[in-house]
């Protein structure tokens, strides 16, 4: 083992603060990165407040799942990475590898996947610590190869926000000619508007803040719906082939499913509090489906970094030094961003640590 700088959340009500953890040293097939940028995600925000009853955080919380860095030492069984060389980690530092799911490439819905932070740790025991760090140590398979034509910054919300809208894209089959929809501009809905317009898609932006039409459409979209507005919705009636709901707060669901044409698809990606009220005449009539989708394979997660590489596009960031985490966690929680903060990991070495 060795000791590694990182910032971690004592309880529910504490602010982050410098600490230090312990690593294992890299074994046979791992893989170990300096880490340079850490995204902020929402549900970091949500496991360090413990605010999620189906996953209680366990203390102290080392969180962050979107980890660009250098590899500095690799084991003696790896092939794809040598030291110097881009990688990242994302959500994912482990699973059973038998199942069918990961038989599948499809890590994410593995029954025994390790998280790459508030999952139980099988080498060090306790819980697995995440990218609020200087270093940490994966498994090659879940290690990914960084494009070295991107900004790194930008790079790093990739591994969730990312994956999250590029997987759904992907499986729902959008290419030039679909007409898609993505609700909600925030962290989530401005990668889905990148990556539909990029698929070569007719993007339709709905907000509910008027204001945010220029963004939209200097991200990609085609047009600015605002949702709250009957008249503006109604001129979709039926018209979508494909629609991604990025949104986290509690909103009508039915107003969107009425959008879709027969056989369209409405896939969620944000997780509401409370359940959604689903009407089943909005899906029975046209033959809608609704579905939802987490994060993507490990797989998969390559070849998005392989698209954005192509298609230079990385998420719209905000570079705060760790010792901002706090501020950036509040405004967070009031949306206070455009649209992620990326953590300049560097800055660790500026904080001192007991």
């Amino acid at each position: 083992m060795y000791e590694s700088k990182a910032y971690a959340a004592a309880g529910p009500t504490t602010s982050l603060a410098p600490t230090t953890i312990k690593r294992r040293e890299p074994g046979g097939d791992d893989v170990q990165i300096e880490i340079l940028y850490c995204g902020i995600c929402h549900s970091d925000l949500h496991q360090v407040r413990n605010e999620w009853s189906a996953m209680p955080t366990v203390y102290p919380c080392v969180p962050g799942h979107e980890i660009v860095g250098r590899v500095t030492k690799v084991g003696t069984a790896v092939t794809k990475f040598k030291p110097g060389d881009l990688a990242a980690v994302g959500c994912l530092v482990d699973s059973d590898g038998n199942c069918p799911s990961c038989q599948s490439g499809l890590e994410q819905f593995c029954p025994n996947m390790t998280l790459t932070y508030n999952s139980p740790d099988v080498h060090l025991g306790g819980i697995t610590y995440g990218g609020y760090s200087d270093s940490i140590v994966v498994k090659e398979h879940f290690v990914l190869s960084v494009p070295t034509n991107l900004n790194l910054a930008g790079v790093a919300p990739l591994l969730c926000a990312g994956i999250t809208t590029y997987s759904p894209i992907r499986h729902w089959g959008v290419t030039k000619g679909k007409k898609v929809g993505v609700v909600g501009l925030g962290g989530l809905g401005h990668m889905a508007v990148k990556f539909a317009h990029a698929f070569g898609a007719h993007v339709v932006v709905f907000t509910t803040s008027p204001n945010k039409k220029e963004d939209a459409l200097s991200l990609g979209a085609d047009e600015v719906v605002v949702s709250r507005n009957s008249e503006e919705m109604n001129k979709h009636l039926a018209s979508f082939d494909f629609i991604i709901d990025t949104v986290s707060a509690e909103h009508d669901i039915n107003a969107y499913l009425q959008l879709l044409r027969p056989d369209g698809n409405m896939t969620l990606v944000g997780a509401p509090d409370k359940p959604h009220a689903v009407s089943a005449m909005s899906l029975l009539f046209k033959r809608r489906s609704l579905s939802g989708s987490l994060i993507g394979g490990i797989a998969e997660t390559q070849e998005m970094l392989e698209f954005c590489s192509k298609h230079n596009i990385t998420a719209d960031v905000e570079i705060i030094p760790i010792q901002k985490v706090n501020e950036a966690f509040d405004r967070l929680a009031r949306a206070d961003v455009k649209y992620r903060f990326s953590i300049d990991m560097t800055s660790l070495t500026q904080s001192k640590t007991p």
